[in-house]
């Protein structure tokens, strides 16, 4: 597996005991996958040793990292071939490493990834449609393996916020564990992408108010591995 290294902070206080692999998935695109695991990556960096592993084929998150890789606070490696990415349990020198995975169920790497995480975020916006193959992806994916699992709503509109709380409402009537927080719809986060940066680095209050998005799902997943 080919390491790229970033600028990582010298003196990060683990808040982990143990390695724990944290998988972002989907089998559909366009959903704020890869905006997920980069934003989530960036901000458990910050106290945390952190290897982002892009294993979907288009290669978007390492291209995100790779327009200002010295704005980074963590490690990124591009790898999509599921022979190497099943050895990822053995990288050391990490507290929490997480993988963008490819948008694709029947991916022999996302079923490698999914065979060794520790836990997997299901990113997902709130429209019928996108509810829908979400609801796909949990039971042909997900709960096969019987892994820890939460389904976060993204790209909310804040103007109708009903949408959103529906969709939390169906998803628990499912059985399905929702995230309580949810990534409202921001231009920032195309912005954060082009300038490549995390959105920890952007500034305006747009920007900050997607970046305490990400902040409440962060804290809301850390405890639940606590």
């Amino acid at each position: 597996m080919t390491h790229h290294k970033f600028k990582a902070s010298e003196q990060k206080k683990s808040i982990v005991v143990s390695q724990r692999i944290l998988a972002v998935v989907n089998g559909k695109g366009g959903v704020g996958k890869t905006t997920t695991a980069v934003n989530l990556a960036a901000i458990f960096a910050e106290k945390q040793q952190v290897l982002l592993v892009d294993s979907d084929p288009q290669g978007s998150a390492s291209w995100w990292v790779d327009r200002n890789p010295d704005e980074w606070q963590l490690d990124v490696s591009r790898e999509h071939q599921p022979d190497l990415l099943q050895n990822l349990r053995q990288i050391k020198g990490y507290d929490l490493i997480v993988v963008d995975t490819p948008p694709a169920l029947r991916s022999q790497a996302l079923k490698t990834v999914l065979r060794i995480a520790d836990y997997v975020i299901l990113p997902t916006p709130p429209a019928p449609m996108d509810l829908s193959a979400l609801i796909e992806t949990v039971q042909t994916a997900i709960n096969p393996v019987e892994i820890s699992h939460r389904v976060l709503l993204t790209k909310v509109d804040s103007r109708s916020l009903r949408e959103s709380i529906d969709a939390q409402n169906t998803l628990i009537e499912l059985g399905i564990p929702v995230c309580h927080a949810f990534v409202r719809s921001y231009k920032a986060h195309e912005q954060a992408v082009l300038a490549g940066v995390p959105m920890t680095q952007m500034r305006g209050k747009k920007a900050k108010d997607a970046e305490t998005d990400y902040r409440r799902v962060a804290d809301e997943l850390q405890r639940d591995w606590t």
